[in-house]
């Protein structure tokens, strides 16, 4: 497997050589192009010069017999090799010594002869020397009788390209062995956090959920730590949860059970004979197992929309009905912890479209948590009121109230807050099915001064 650092290092390499390496050619094709169109300018300038003057002043002469005596004048404002050239194209004179034999074979003197400048640049026939030359027509009369040739050496300049070659490579080299030396180092700021959240998450995978990732930087690296440090944190408090939720589930079983494994060995052994034990014997049996099948039923619900498996029956539900019917219900029960139970509906609430079943689990289930929590003389009401998109109802007590630090925590899963009672799924189950309806459950309670909670459902 290949290292993000391996990755980043030679990414940032390759970069910076082709970098290096286009930046080199472009600056050494400028300097050779530079000293190139310098020298052809210096020597287009001369052979002007003495072009212009053998047309001024000594077009009139023969350019044979007067050849040698012209080169010793041309060849006195130059170093450049310099040669008199006639309308054969054969060398008359010449600064180098004996001209050479027969017809000289170069582009720029066939130019200069046909009346124009002509430029050659390429190695000597003899020497095999770099060299460039500039030749320029003779005319005599407005005829062309000849030319006259500049030559010189690239030899100088090919060494000042060499050696501007060589500092351009070694500069080249510094700059790559700065970057990798720069891009090990930034490759190091990254690759570190991650390799140190790596191991922490190595050690949370172990099951060693204490462990934290250390936050260096301010950065994507820093909010990944952040993250696996609020999911290990998120982790240890469901565990938590998990453990108190089955502790109580345990505890909310136990007690039923224990009853009734008591009254069923008391009446077994017919420790009983009166008829009237028998039968609150036989009422707490039932009561007891009704109480263990709605835990029973309770827990399903709760793993049915954990899983996403539980899906609405939608019909036509009047409301009022069902809140009527409801309060019915209850009454008793409010009644006997003497707490008054009231309801109060608009008559022209219209229907809306939901689970009439499980819209009912949710208001006895939030009807039954006010009856616990708010002490004998208490008011719990129960309104519905209607607007353009929503319809709104309301559950308020007159309990004790639930603190801010829970009041955020209370729907979730397997949360039982410090005064509560019970699994400590109700109020998740009620959350879960208000979302199914696409709807908003909203709790709202001061400690001491009740609650109130709003379940908001869409016409």
């Amino acid at each position: 497997m290949q290292s993000i650092k391996k990755r980043l290092v030679g990414s940032y390499l390759l970069v910076i050589l082709l970098t290096v390496i286009i930046m080199d050619t472009l600056l050494l094709m400028g300097i050779r192009q530079y000293y190139y169109d310098n020298v052809k300018d210096m020597l287009e300038k001369q052979a002007e010069v003495a072009s212009g003057f053998y047309e001024c002043y000594l077009s009139h002469k023969d350019l044979e017999s007067e050849a040698g005596a012209l080169l010793k004048s041309y060849s006195s404002t130059t170093a450049a090799q310099v040669q008199i050239i006639n309308a054969g194209g054969m060398a008359l004179a010449d600064t180098q010594g004996t001209p050479a034999a027969g017809k000289l074979p170069f582009d720029d003197i066939r130019r200069a002869l046909a009346g124009e400048s002509g430029h050659w640049q390429g190695n000597l026939p003899v020497s095999g020397e770099p060299a460039m030359s500039v030749a320029y027509p003779l005319k005599s009369n407005g005829e062309v009788v000849g030319a006259i040739r500049f030559i010189t050496s690239l030899a100088g300049i090919h060494e000042v390209i060499r050696n501007a070659a060589l500092i351009l490579i070694a500069a080249g080299l510094l700059v790559v062995l700065l970057v990798t030396t720069v891009s090990v180092l930034l490759s190091a700021t990254i690759t570190g956090p991650v390799e140190r959240i790596t191991l922490v998450a190595e050690e949370m995978a172990a099951g060693r959920f204490s462990a934290r990732a250390v936050k260096k930087y301010d950065d994507e690296v820093g909010k990944l730590a952040d993250t696996l440090n609020y999911m290990a944190e998120e982790i240890v408090r469901c565990d938590q949860l998990k453990n108190q939720f089955i502790a109580s589930i345990s505890h909310e079983l136990r007690t039923p059970l224990t009853s009734i494994k008591g009254w069923a060995v008391t009446l077994r052994t017919g420790g009983v004979k009166n008829t009237d034990d028998i039968n609150d014997g036989l009422s707490i049996i039932e009561r007891e197992s009704d109480r263990l099948t709605l835990l029973v039923d309770e827990l399903l619900d709760f793993s049915g929309l954990s899983a996403g498996k539980i899906t609405l029956q939608p019909d036509t539900v009047h409301l009022r009905e069902l809140l009527d019917s409801i309060v019915k219900q209850l009454n008793p029960r409010a009644q006997r912890q003497r707490i008054c139970l009231v309801c109060e509906t608009i008559k022209d609430l219209p229907a809306i479209k939901a689970d009439s079943n499980r819209l009912k689990q949710v208001v006895i289930n939030l009807l039954d948590n006010a009856l616990k929590f708010t002490p004998p003389g208490g008011i719990i009401s129960i309104s519905a009121q209607a607007g353009q998109e929503q319809i709104q109802i309301k559950i308020a007590d007159t309990g004790n109230g639930i603190p801010h630090a829970e009041l955020s925590q209370v729907t979730q899963k397997f949360y039982k807050g410090t005064s509560s009672a019970g699994s400590g799924i109700g109020l998740s189950i009620c959350d879960e099915i208000v979302k199914l309806h696409r709807g908003q459950l909203i709790i709202n309670s001061s400690p001491g001064q009740g609650t109130e909670v709003c379940v908001i459902l869409p016409l």
